[in-house]
C-alpha cells in the first residue's frame, strides 16, 4: 500500500470518526441562550428561597446568563409546579421544588392541574434532612418513651402544633400517635411563624421543627429535643436519637428539595444541569457555607435515582395521609 492511498484511508477513517461528534454537536441545543428562571414554590426569605438564591448566584457565574429566582407561593406549593409544568420545556424554567408538593398533594387534593409524576422530569435531588420532635420545658417528657407514657397516662391532654391538615408535622405525629397506641392533639397554625410562637410559649407542648432552626432554641433552653424524623441521626446534632432507633421505624419523613423541568425537556440539558449543580454540591467553598453549616445533608442523585425516590416518597406518604385523615384545607 502507497503512502498517498495510506494518507487517503486514515483521513477517510478519522472523518467517519469525527461524523457522531458533528451530528452530537447538532443536536444539542444552544443552552442558555437567555435567562433561566428558577421558580419558588414558597415567599422570599423562606430556607428554600435563601438555598436557591445561593444556587441561582453561583449557576449565573457558571452558566454566563442570569439565574433568576421566582417567587410564586400559594395553595401548597401548586401554584409554582403548575406555572412549570405548563413552560416551555426548553431548560430556561425550573422548579426549586419542595417534597410535599410532589409526594403528599397527589393525596390531599382529588385533582391537581399538574402531574407529579408525568409532566416533569427529574433533574437532581439537592439536600434531603429530617426534622426535630421537640418539646417545650415545661412537658414533663424528656424523651420520646417518657411523652407515649404521659399521653397513655393523660389521653387527648398533650397538644402538637402544625402549619396545616397534611403537613409533615401532621403527619409525623400522626403515624407515631397511630404506631404507639396514643391520643395527641392537633391544633394548626397558618404559618411556621405562629407555631413557633405556639411552642416556646407553651400554648402547645410539642411540635417538629427543622435542625438549623431549632439546635439554638435546644441549647438555650427553650426548647427539648426528643427525637429525629430522619433516616439517620442529624449531623448537626447526633446526640439526638432517631424516630426508628426508639422503635418506630415508620415515624420517618425527610424534607426534600429538587430541581425539575417541565417532561419534555431534551436530555442534554437535563444532563448538563445536573453536572453543574453536582459541582456545586462538591464544591468544598459552597458545601460548607450554603449547605453543611445550615443543617442542609448535600445530594446530588440523578435524574433516574430522583425520580425513583419520589415514586417511593408518594407511596409511602399516602400510607400517612389515609393514617392522618389528613384533606385540603
Amino acid at each position: 500500500m502507497n503512502r498517498p492511498f495510506k494518507r487517503t484511508i486514515v483521513a477517510l477513517a478519522l472523518a467517519a470518526l469525527a461524523l457522531p461528534l458533528a451530528a452530537a454537536a447538532q443536536s444539542a441545543p444552544a443552552w442558555p441562550s437567555r435567562p433561566v428562571r428558577l421558580v419558588v414554590p414558597l415567599p422570599p426569605g423562606s430556607g428554600s428561597d435563601l438555598l436557591a438564591r445561593a444556587f441561582a448566584q453561583r449557576l449565573t457565574m457558571q452558566w454566563g446568563q442570569s439565574v433568576v429566582v421566582e417567587n410564586r407561593p400559594g395553595a401548597s406549593t401548586i401554584v409554582a409546579n403548575e406555572a412549570v409544568a405548563r413552560a416551555a420545556p426548553d431548560g430556561h424554567t425550573l422548579v426549586f421544588a419542595i417534597d410535599g408538593g410532589f409526594t403528599v398533594n397527589p393525596h390531599l387534593y382529588a385533582k391537581l392541574p399538574y402531574d407529579p409524576i408525568k409532566d416533569f422530569a427529574p433533574i437532581t435531588l439537592i439536600t434531603i434532612f429530617g426534622t426535630l420532635l421537640v418539646a417545650n420545658p415545661s412537658l414533663p417528657a424528656n424523651s420520646v418513651p417518657e411523652l407515649i407514657a404521659l399521653a397513655k397516662a393523660q389521653p387527648g391532654k398533650v397538644s402538637y402544633g402544625s402549619i396545616g391538615s397534611g403537613s409533615q408535622m401532621h403527619l409525623l405525629s400522626a403515624m407515631l400517635g397511630h404506631k404507639a397506641g396514643i391520643e395527641i392533639l392537633h391544633v394548626p397554625y397558618k404559618g411556621i411563624p405562629q407555631m413557633m410562637t405556639a411552642v416556646l410559649t407553651g400554648e402547645v407542648q410539642l411540635s417538629w421543627v427543622g435542625v438549623f432552626s431549632a439546635r439554638p432554641l435546644v441549647q438555650a433552653g427553650r426548647l427539648k429535643a426528643l427525637g429525629f424524623g430522619g433516616a439517620k441521626r442529624a449531623a448537626m446534632m447526633p446526640e439526638v436519637p432517631t424516630l426508628a432507633e426508639l422503635g418506630y421505624p415508620e415515624v420517618e419523613a425527610s424534607v426534600w428539595y429538587g430541581l425539575l423541568a417541565p417532561r419534555a425537556t431534551p436530555r442534554l440539558i437535563i444532563e448538563r444541569i445536573h453536572a453543574d449543580v453536582l459541582k456545586l454540591l462538591r464544591d468544598p467553598e459552597f458545601r460548607d457555607k450554603e449547605m453543611l453549616s445550615k443543617g442542609y445533608e448535600p445530594s446530588g442523585l440523578g435524574p433516574e435515582e430522583f425520580a425513583a425516590l419520589i415514586v417511593r416518597e408518594t407511596a409511602a406518604r399516602g400510607v400517612m395521609v389515609k393514617i392522618s385523615g389528613a384533606r385540603a384545607e
